[in-house]
């Protein structure tokens, strides 16, 4: 069988349940319930411009969490022993075997109003918090779901850097920070990017997360994907509309995050 054949199966796959979902999508979100052509899908969304700018406000910070967590956690794990990484690397993707509406279901008990926190903060003698239901429970939420996909592309990177360029710029008389500075991170930019498209991506379009943490009091672009296509208001018009133009602004921010990762090499290769 000659190699080009071997794609076969990969290109149907991708057509059925990439390209033909996106074609609906499309043919969807300009037309309406008969089937006309019609931009008012496009234009009903002006409404919804308080939902946009939350979800992509909580996806953002949850984003630069998880840089200012996951950077720190990669870069050590990095400089330790084989079998510390390999231990690491288990327990930090260990939960990820476990479902995802269990770990969420786990951080429930854990910031509602009787939950596991506030007992401990009564035990202490503090005050309790009102964490659920509220937008911070949501980006505990996403930091905590999203933040191996932040830590392993980083970690995969830095750990593949050549330790000898470490050593040639403290021979040249670099400090600690300045190596960390003018070699390390440029050196592991590629990983923090990915991470950054790995989080911002599926945080900006959660919906359980926001059901169960949010109670339904914070609205995000999946929630309100899903009310159109599965609740009271059915609108798969509307729906779609939603979903194409939430695409096309990913699609652009990956562009942008692409393009800075590029100048970024070539200011290091400069």
């Amino acid at each position: 069988m000659k190699p080009k054949y071997l794609s076969i199966p990969y290109i149907v796959w991708m057509g059925i349940f990439v390209v033909a979902p996106i074609i609906f999508v499309v043919f969807y979100a300009f037309t309406t319930s008969e089937g006309v052509p019609t931009l008012q899908n496009f234009a009903a969304m002006g409404r919804f411009t308080s939902v946009f700018v939350r979800s992509f406000w909580l996806a953002l910070i949850s984003t630069v969490l998880c840089i200012l967590i996951g950077y720190p956690v990669a870069y050590i794990l990095s400089r330790e022993g084989l079998r510390l990484q390999r231990l690491m690397i288990m327990l930090i993707v260990l939960p990820m075997w476990m479902n995802f509406l269990l770990r969420t279901y786990a951080w429930m008990s854990i910031l509602e109003n009787t939950g596991l926190l506030n007992r401990f903060l009564s035990f202490i003698g503090l005050p309790t918090v009102n964490i659920i239901n509220t937008p911070t429970a949501v980006v505990i939420g996403m930091v905590y779901n999203f933040l191996p996909f932040m830590i392993l592309p980083i970690y995969s990177v830095i750990v593949k850097i050549d330790r000898s360029l470490f050593e040639a710029a403290q021979d040249l008389g670099a400090n600690t920070v300045s190596v960390f500075r003018n070699v390390v991170f440029p050196m592991s930019l590629p990983g923090v990017l990915s991470g950054i498209m790995m989080v911002f991506v599926p945080a900006v379009s959660t919906f359980v997360i926001t059901q169960l943490l949010g109670g339904g009091m914070v609205m995000m672009l999946g929630d309100l994907i899903e009310m159109q296509f599965l609740g009271t208001a059915y609108n798969p018009q509307l729906g779609s509309a939603i979903a194409l133009v939430m695409m096309l602004i990913v699609i652009a921010f990956m562009y942008v995050v692409n393009r800075f990762g590029q100048g970024e090499e070539k200011a290091v290769g400069a």
